[in-house]
């Protein structure tokens, strides 16, 4: 009868389950104090367990002290006295501060959810090489005996942030000292704690629209007043920057997410002149620069940065892997003990290992090749793809211009909003992944567009997805026109039909 109101929950071994159930049974007042248990044999025999499954069960209850036992004596369920509060059922809780109420309001993001079940799927994830992976594999291991066993720094491990600091000198044009330099667990955290470092509650922050959903929900979430400015060919409209008055400033311009704009050197002097004039931070997220395709990039932001209002942000997220959680924050020296503190209050400090790791494969320029190589690739296989849509989709897309970056933006001429549904409805029937770009801005575009990613597929299976994605756009056009026919027409849609 007790295992029929208590079910075995299936969590854990047998007799962690068995306990569980008579630790309920017990608070909620169905055996009382001084009441003898079942004898672990009768019992053992009743649930069909094993002897010593009972044994180990009752040994818990008696080490929690919800029962006693004295020698050659039966088990009793020890003399305690609960309120009647102590077994009501849990309720849902009001949020117990400001921020779990911001959190509440954002909802669910699902951008992140990925079918994992698609031959060609289009998902915008970083490139992977195996032999990187083994390569890295190795330096884990090594780097394990030089990290040692205690509290790593917390502003970072000293050779990762020298060699981060030689790397951005030559690659990205921003020169800076090792001191410089903090650690952090990725993009998001440098987010946070940039934002913990130079807003209060009610603050105006100004992201890009479109923009990186975390991005803007983090930011919302610590209580900033976000805007949105918009973007063009030649990146944030910094113009329109002047009507906000915004605190801090977020932008990538080396490679605009997810447009893939790269933002104009004459923005980016009107961008550093208004954070200078209104005293505004900026925080440049450069999560993407390696992938360029042309020639030499254009230098960051922050190279240009000379009144130090500028906080750089870099991960190797998109370069190596997103599951190492590793990136970067370049501090302005006027804000450098803030963002220190505020990093080591909130984890003492980033893994030691892994930043061991990650300045051995840095320093001995391992990074460095592995980047042309995947570099190459890329190039390579955006090439095939952007020519089977152009092949197969023709003039019922529009491929946006980009130069860097893992996806490309395409834009849907004859696909209204209405039926995008459809269209990766019929995508998926194919074993083709279509994301949607839309759900990135806070103002819609005109037309729906796509993001489609190439980095994970090989420039075979890309050739193939540009001709599915040609065929299911012809079918969702087909379907258009039965459904037209089927309606009362005139002169002209008879005609067609």
């Amino acid at each position: 009868m007790l295992l029929a109101k208590f079910p075995l929950d299936g969590r854990g071994a047998l007799y962690e389950q068995l306990a569980r159930v008579l630790k309920r049974a017990i608070v909620e007042g169905h055996f009382h104090p001084g009441e003898r248990l079942p004898a672990t044999r009768s019992l053992a025999e009743t649930l069909n367990l094993s002897r010593n499954t009972v044994l180990t069960a009752y040994e818990i209850l008696r080490a929690e002290q919800l029962t006693i036992c004295s020698e050659r004596s039966a088990t009793r369920v020890a003399q305690i006295s609960l309120p009647p509060s102590f077994t009501s059922p849990p309720v849902a809780a009001a949020p117990q501060s400001r921020y779990a109420a911001r959190l509440r309001k954002l909802g669910t993001n699902t951008l992140g959810r990925v079918r994992e079940d698609l031959r060609y799927n289009l998902h915008s994830d970083p490139p992977f090489v195996s032999d990187m992976l083994r390569s890295w594999s190795r330096k884990l291991t090594a780097a394990a005996r030089v990290a040692g066993a205690h509290y790593p720094d917390s502003q970072g491990f000293p050779p990762l942030r020298s060699a981060i600091a030689d790397y951005l000198a030559r690659r990205r044009g921003v020169v800076c000292a090792e001191s410089d330099i903090l650690i952090v667990g990725g993009t998001q955290q440098a987010v946070t704690i940039a934002a913990r470092a130079v807003l209060d509650e009610g603050d105006t922050v100004a992201i890009e629209d479109p923009h990186y959903l975390y991005l803007m929900q983090g930011l919302t979430a610590h209580g900033a007043r976000v805007v949105s400015v918009r973007t063009d060919q030649n990146g944030m409209v910094t113009s329109e920057l002047a009507r906000h008055k915004a605190r801090l400033i977020c932008v990538s311009p080396s490679d605009q997410f997810p447009s893939g704009t790269v933002m104009s050197l004459e923005r980016r002097v009107e961008l550093l002149d208004v954070a200078s004039r209104q005293g505004s931070w900026i925080l440049e997220d450069d999560y993407n620069s390696e992938f360029h395709f042309r020639e030499r990039p254009l230098a960051a932001l922050r190279s240009l940065d000379f009144s130090g209002r500028v906080i750089y942000v870099g991960t190797f997220s998109k370069t190596l892997f997103p599951s190492l959680r590793l990136g970067f924050i370049v501090c302005p020296p006027g804000l450098r003990e803030d963002l220190c503190k505020v990093k080591r209050f909130d984890d003492l400090g980033s893994p030691s290992v892994e930043q061991a790791a990650l300045a051995a494969f840095m320093r001995s320029r391992q990074f460095e090749k592995y980047l042309r190589r995947t570099v190459a690739a890329l190039q390579h296989c955006r090439a095939v793809f952007m020519d089977s849509l152009r092949r197969h989709c023709a003039e019922r897309v529009a491929i946006q211009e980009t130069y860097a970056g893992t996806h490309l933006v395409v834009w849907l001429h004859t696909v209204k909003y209405p039926q995008l549904a459809r269209l990766i409805e019929l995508g998926i029937s194919h074993g083709l992944g279509l994301y949607p770009i839309h759900p990135y801005y806070r103002n819609p575009p005109e037309r729906p567009g796509l993001m489609l990613g190439y980095a994970g597929l090989s420039a075979e299976a890309l050739e193939r997805a540009g001709e599915l994605l040609g065929d299911c756009i012809g079918k969702l056009e087909g379907e258009a026109r039965r459904e037209a026919c089927g309606r009362p027409r005139s002169a002209r849609n008879q005609k067609s039909c």
